[in-house]
């Protein structure tokens, strides 16, 4: 993730990263997440020079009727994993009848999230990157900080405050939980608590969990409460070019907490800060982390449950050639490998030993090749939101570089229907996705502005 200040990109150096990524065998750079091809550079600069010239005041005023071109209409996405049918006359012509359009919640310093409370309808919160986070309350942001972390917190390039949820009990308990890079460049998983105030938290918290990753780069970073009540904390494989710490890397290790989703139960239990759930699969394995529920990812930057029935999609980042999206019903993820690094996407690795296995290894649901623009992937979510027809039971999603809203019907093993959202202009350095208690679908740009998905 991009480090960015208040007017486009913070510093020169951030430009650099964005298109100087991460190679095999290269040292560890800062950027988005992953590496990004030769052909991708030329048009990130131009992209980003729009970005420096592009400086907004900040706006704390309720969501405007019309969200402001972040850049040009983009154009289809023409490569999409083998899976994936391309038939999107239909959804064209349902989206000219119902219509999308993104409705202006406000500027933030680098935003990476937004969540809610659950139940709360009247309040978003905003994850900036530096450290904060920002209260949204009846449509008007509280300007003093919900929770302020900065001098915890290391920010820059794909390190800093990532996300936060909150506790399924959160009314009565008031716990919640962030994923930030403190300041030892480890990421750490740690519990707060709200005030007495809904707008306000208290400021000690209680370390859940740490893991260290080798590099700065490919730290995950989301954590999220599933159905069944467990927090769900996406691990990236420990940085640098094909996964290469480790004797065959993270990604597959199960001795490894790297590369990978795990679940716990975040609650104190005696002298221990987390439960490792019984139903984890690989708990009583030997040499293996119980608190693993998935594997194979290389950085799984965001993941989410479709807030209807349970079912999983994950965002993974890929290196040089494709992005994927993998997809798996309601619990069906428990004990997935999802390949890396033996593959990037449906194909081999370059570089990786052709007698390197993922055994079982589940292949995406849906590609995105570097050659048409792409470098990384931003994860959504089903849209359950029944204001937005049009979008409503489709998986909406989409990549930093290209900035292009898509969406596409998911189910095991494929998607369908995979194209980009009409009429959706770009967003400039899309850096992620979320949803408030209402079920309601945000959009995040990384040089400032907050979106909501809405009909019109």
């Amino acid at each position: 993730m991009l480090r960015v200040g208040e007017c486009g990109l913070g510093e020169r150096g951030s430009l650099r990263s964005l298109v100087a990524g991460n190679r095999p065998g290269a040292d560890a750079r800062r950027g988005i997440l992953p590496g990004v091809p030769r052909a991708v550079i030329v048009s990130a600069l131009a992209f980003a020079l729009l970005v420096l010239a592009a400086c907004g005041s900040d706006d704390s005023a309720a969501e405007s009727t019309t969200a402001p071109a972040e850049s040009t209409t983009a154009p289809a996405e023409s490569k999409t994993a083998p899976a994936v049918t391309a038939s999107s006359a239909t959804r064209a012509k349902a989206s000219a009848a119902d219509g999308v359009k993104l409705l202006r919640v406000g500027r933030f310093d680098a935003p990476v999230y937004v969540t809610a409370p659950p139940g709360d309808r009247r309040r978003i919160f905003v994850v900036e990157q530096g450290g904060t986070i920002r209260v949204v309350r009846d449509g008007r942001r509280v300007s003093r900080p919900f929770l302020d972390l900065r001098s915890k917190v290391v920010a820059g390039g794909e390190q800093g405050l990532l996300s936060m949820a909150f506790a399924p009990d959160y009314a009565k308990s008031r716990r919640f939980y962030v994923n930030y890079t403190d300041r030892s460049g480890t990421q750490s998983v740690v519990e707060f608590r709200r005030s007495q105030s809904q707008d306000r938290a208290l400021t000690s918290g209680r370390l859940v969990l740490r893991y260290d990753d080798e590099e700065s780069n490919h730290n995950g970073g989301l954590v999220v409460f599933g159905p069944d009540r467990l927090l769900y904390i996406g691990t990236g494989d420990g940085g640098g070019g094909n996964d290469r710490h480790g004797r065959r890397g993270n990604a597959q290790d199960l001795g490894s907490l790297l590369g990978k989703i795990l679940r716990i139960d975040p609650r104190r239990s005696g002298a221990r800060p987390y439960r490792v759930p019984s139903s984890n699969p690989f708990l009583n394995r030997s040499g293996a982390r119980g608190e693993i529920y998935s594997f194979g990812l290389r950085n799984p930057w965001r993941f989410s449950f479709d807030r209807s029935n349970g079912d999983l999609t994950i965002g993974d980042v890929g290196q040089g050639a494709v992005e994927e999206v993998n997809f798996a019903r309601k619990g069906r993820a428990r004990g997935a490998n999802y390949g890396w690094r033996p593959f990037e996407g449906s194909r081999r690795t370059p570089g990786i030993s052709s007698d390197e296995t993922a055994p079982g290894h589940v292949p995406p649901v849906i590609e995105l090749s570097h050659d048409r623009g792409n470098c990384s992937v931003t994860g959504g979510y089903v849209v359950r939101d029944k204001g937005v027809p049009a979008l409503e039971g489709r998986y909406v999603y989409g990549d930093f570089c290209k900035g292009q809203l898509r969406s596409a019907k998911l189910s095991p093993g494929s998607a369908s229907d995979d194209a980009a959202i009409p009429g959706v202009k770009r967003i400039s350095q899309l850096s992620s996705f979320g949803e408030d208690a209402r079920g309601r679908v945000y959009v995040t740009s990384l040089s400032g502005s907050v979106y909501r998905l809405a009909a019109g």
